[in-house]
């Protein structure tokens, strides 16, 4: 029996409907992306009431690793059983995680909370852009993928001042408790509203490609938060997780070309676009989550901001990529052309983190904001767009795993950006601090190369202008290392042929289907 897909059915939706639907989807987003943000600020108060400082890590670790893993299955079970059921069963999972991470007892607990929510946050974002696939044709997908780059940036700007006043007046329960009323009335919406035609797959789910991905994506998490921190890269467990991880992904893409249903079919890859679009969601993540990390630590060490107002400082950037984004998304819309954001955004990107990288200890606010706004710049056309021409790079039925995969790579860049990106900065600093203050400054980064404010101001005054020296080497490396490696991003760029985007213009009432529109139940 032929079943019609959801774009078919987009004209004949209330134009209201749709509207509650996508604010639906935009709290969703915001759940997925304010989470971290706002347990970042209340991590200090969690481990004074819980202890367990050494395993602080694992409470983000545990979560991130959670997600990624889970991210692909999330995708292909969406496009197997529908994307309605399997979208609000992933916000569930989610609210379960938040309402037991919020009543956790000791940090072991925690942990295991974080991340039975990271598992839900997997099919979150995932979710939000593969029902926005179903539902706008690709033609109007532009703006409304703008609009959900513009909740991103708002939670990366809002979640520390969120997570700070949340800590301080309700406690740090309260930073985990906020996703249920949040989450009920996202669940209720879509519940309601929100009408997608239900599937049924005769094809068994593939458990084994689920674990060999899991098992690779797990390792190369691993060995990006744990390599040069917890061991050294060349240590026996780094080596033995990187053995873990080659092998079991060889294994998976092996395995992939002998699953009935696959859950990351190997022939999404043989589109040009989709793949270049892989590579620059991948050095995208790479770079905006580095640039979230060093800039306020910058900020703090060097220019003697606050850390709420670090948070603050990175408007320009965050404002940049927000405005940039919309206009993307919209001029995509209007036009139906979309090459020439990939292009200017890397080129955006490579010049901004070049400037960054000339930051020292003389550099004013006002200087080093101008260039952080060029490189948010640069991430708004990159953003969404990459999103955008993935999905239009595949079939419907490939939808949910083409979101997936774009979604899993851009995590997978940052967690090598942060790690590779870290262990640079570290190594400079503690260089530097030899160099300037000599035994003293070996101690003083001898536990850590990333001093809180109140520690910096208890140095002796030659050890903290060393500090400052060399917290700007620090950011010079991981800058200039961060502007090669979005080089690729632009070389992939070039490369990306302008395929029109399936559906109608902004003036036609009916999507044009050039995919199709009809599968077997």
């Amino acid at each position: 029996m032929a079943q019609t897909q959801a774009v078919d059915a987009v004209p004949e939706k209330p134009a209201r409907s749709v509207r509650v639907v996508l604010l639906a989807l935009m709290i969703t987003m915001m759940l997925a992306m304010l989470d971290n943000m706002i347990i970042g600020t209340a991590m200090p108060t969690i481990v004074g009431e819980l202890g367990g400082l050494e395993h602080l890590s694992w409470v983000v670790t545990s979560y991130t690793l959670a997600t990624a893993a889970s991210t692909p299955l999330w995708g292909k079970l969406g496009d197997m059983y529908g994307r309605k059921g399997v979208f609000m069963s992933s916000i569930v999972l989610f609210l379960v995680g938040s309402m037991l991470s919020g009543m956790a007892q000791d940090m072991g607990q925690l942990i295991g909370f974080r991340a039975v929510q990271g598992l839900g946050a997997g099919g979150l974002m995932v979710g939000v852009m593969a029902i926005i696939g179903d539902l706008i044709p690709p033609r109007e997908r532009g703006k409304y993928q703008g609009m959900m780059a513009g909740v991103m940036a708002l939670a990366m700007i809002g979640g520390p001042l969120v997570g700070g006043t949340i800590t301080d007046h309700w406690g740090w329960r309260w930073a985990f408790y906020i996703n249920l009323p949040l989450g009920i009335v996202a669940l209720l919406a879509i519940s309601a509203v929100l009408h997608l035609p239900k599937k049924r797959a005769q094809a068994r789910i593939d458990y084994l490609g689920a674990a060999l991905l899991t098992v690779g994506i797990t390792a190369i998490v691993l060995v990006t938060t744990w390599g040069g921190t917890e061991y050294a890269w060349t240590s026996a467990r780094i080596m033995e997780l990187i053995g873990i991880g080659v092998a079991s992904l060889v294994g998976f893409l092996f395995w992939q070309t002998k699953a009935a249903e696959p859950v990351l079919p190997l022939h999404i890859f043989r589109s040009r676009n989709f793949t270049l679009m892989s590579v620059i969601g991948f050095i995208t993540g790479f770079v905006m989550f580095g640039a979230t990390l060093f800039l306020p630590l910058y900020q703090q060490s060097v220019q003697g901001a606050s850390a709420t107002n670090s948070g603050l400082l990175l408007l320009p950037m965050l404002g940049a990529m927000l405005v940039t984004s919309m206009v993307a998304g919209r001029v995509t819309t209007n036009t139906g052309r979309y090459y020439v954001f990939p292009v200017v955004g890397s080129v955006l990107m490579v010049v901004g983190l070049y400037l960054l990288s000339t930051m020292d200890i003389g550099t004013s606010r006002l200087v080093s904001g101008v260039f952080m706004a060029v490189v948010g710049l640069g991430m708004g056309c990159l953003m969404q767009i990459t999103m955008l021409v993935a999905q239009n790079s595949v079939e419907m039925k490939d939808m949910g795993v083409a979101s997936s995969s774009t979604t899993l790579f851009r995590t997978l860049g940052s967690s090598f950006g942060v790690a590779i990106m870290g262990a640079l900065f570290n190594n400079r600093v503690g260089d530097v601090m030899a160099e300037r203050a000599g035994a003293l400054g070996s101690k003083v980064t001898e536990q850590s190369a990333q001093l809180d404010a109140a520690s910096l101001a208890k140095l002796p005054e030659a050890a903290r202008e060393a500090y400052q020296h060399a917290v700007s080497e620090g950011t010079h490396s991981a800058f200039l290392l961060g502007a090669v490696v979005a080089v690729v991003s632009l070389i992939a760029a070039v490369f990306v042929k302008e395929v029109p985007l399936k559906g109608a213009g902004p003036k036609e009432d009916t999507p044009t289907p050039t995919a199709p529109v009809a599968e077997a139940v």
